[in-house]
């Protein structure tokens, strides 16, 4: 069998929108082609691929297989087009990326991973960069890209959009002293023993600098470097942990309160910097947003139609799918219609 390359994108499109509609929307075709597209491919399959009913489309065990190895064959396409290329390219200047110890944790890893991967000709320099340095930074033209704290970047006149929320909770042992808690104010948790982060930290230095000068003085029985052995401390029983909840794994045995303060809440931006953006710098922006998205909760079964994501646009409205019914690693240096 031959497939089609951009068959398979279409499908999967399709797959991931839950809606021929909005698959077809996504990759720039019409209705009907799309349709008629998505019928050729399970012709030429010889199996349904797809499951069509009133609120979209989900695919049927030969479509989820379908799907898996065309995520597979299009990834070693996209490698392969990218090292021949790379031949006839000139070298470029590797990207610029600046970050706060709360994003390194997880949030840019994994954006650098996919999109390291994704792009084996470009490079990418990292460094750890508290948000006012990483504003100067890109103000003066010196990084391309920031993962940077709202309150500290406002009137930055830099261009700058929400990737996703990046409040401050307390952990500790599962069935500790928070047991049956939902939300702690910072005096509590300071009558306990703390384990944090150096004081060089950025999130530590962020931290230290909103308490003010009546904050209580917490006694940290020791302070690491690294968010992912705080989290694990915290785990052990150790001392609690002021953490960015999004550094918290969901598998570890921990109880996890709100921490109540005001400064407690605050999101991540990325920031631009004011020189001209590569095309190499618009898609690690777009691997970061990626990244920044909530991990999905396992999907509970919809006996009446699929889960619905959003689109890229963040939205997902209402699925449009009827069918005879009415109604719609190298590179790092770290420093409608009804569908037929």
């Amino acid at each position: 069998m031959r497939y089609d390359l951009d068959d398979l994108r279409l499908f999967l499109a399709v797959v991931a929108e839950g809606s021929i509609t909005a698959g077809a929307r996504r990759m720039h075709l019409s209705l009907p082609s799309a349709s008629a597209r998505v019928r050729a491919l399970e012709h030429h399959a010889g199996v349904t691929l797809l499951i069509r009913g009133r609120r979209g489309v989900r695919p049927t065990p030969a479509g989820t297989t379908l799907a898996r190895h065309a995520r597979e064959v299009l990834d070693r396409t996209a490698r392969l087009d990218s090292a021949v290329a790379s031949y006839s390219r000139s070298p470029t200047a590797p990207l610029t990326l600046l970050s706060g110890g709360s994003a390194m944790h997880r949030l840019v890893p994994q954006a650098l991973v996919s999109f390291l991967r994704a792009h084996p000709d470009v490079d990418v320099t990292l460094r750890e960069s508290r948000t006012p340095h990483t504003v100067r930074t890109l103000a003066d033209g010196e990084a391309d890209l920031g993962v940077v704290v709202d309150d500290e970047a406002g009137g930055s006149g830099l261009a700058t959009e929400v990737l996703g929320d990046d409040s401050l909770v307390v952990i500790g042992q599962r069935g500790g002293i928070l047991a049956g808690r939902t939300g702690v104010s910072y005096s509590e948790a300071a009558e306990h023993p703390l384990v944090g982060l150096d004081r060089e930290a950025s999130l530590r230095r962020w931290i230290d600098e909103h308490l003010g000068p009546h904050a209580p003085v917490a006694r940290y029985r020791t302070t690491v470097a690294d968010l992912g052995v705080l989290v694990a401390l915290a785990a052990a029983g150790v001392g609690l942990a002021v953490v960015p909840r999004r550094a918290v794994d969901p598998d570890r045995p921990l109880d996890v309160c709100a921490l109540r303060d005001p400064w407690a809440r605050r999101r991540l931006l990325l920031a631009w910097g004011v020189k001209e953006r590569p095309a190499s710098a618009v898609a690690l922006a777009e691997h970061l947003r990626r990244a920044a998205l909530p991990e999905p909760a396992a999907p509970d079964v919809d006996l009446l139609g699929p889960l619905r994501r959003p689109g890229p646009g963040g939205t997902g409205g209402p699925g449009g799918d009827e069918v005879g019914a009415q109604g719609g690693e190298h590179g790092v240096r770290v420093v409608a219609p009804p569908d037929q």
